[in-house]
């Protein structure tokens, strides 16, 4: 379940948390309040499953960039050859930022 705030979601959320937290102390607490944090919570989690997928689709495109290149590299020529290894370590350096990313959202 990744969730992905805005920090304005995050500011209402939690100011929404504590007010309810206030009314439970009371005992009177507003279904209103549930509903908002709830509402807040359905948007996060789709916005983290889009940003997720997204993160996931640009790991993949990586992935096949470093086989072409790697597939250009041994299919080039002498003089073209060091120009196919630069392109072919900077895909890898993309693959490794995508994971990183993959890894760091979840």
């Amino acid at each position: 379940m990744p969730r992905s705030y805005t920090p304005a979601e995050r500011r209402t959320r939690a100011w929404l948390v504590v007010c309810g937290a206030k009314q439970a102390f009371a005992d009177c607490v507003d279904p209103l309040i549930e509903q908002r944090i709830d509402r807040i919570d359905e948007r996060a989690e789709d916005r983290g499953y889009r940003e997720a997928a997204a993160l996931h689709r640009l790991h993949e495109q990586a992935k096949d960039e470093v086989a072409a290149a790697k597939a250009a590299e041994r299919a080039a020529s002498r003089e073209d050859r060091r120009a196919a290894r630069t392109a072919r370590e900077k895909a890898e350096r993309r693959l490794r930022d995508t994971e990183r990313a993959v890894r760091r959202h979840g």
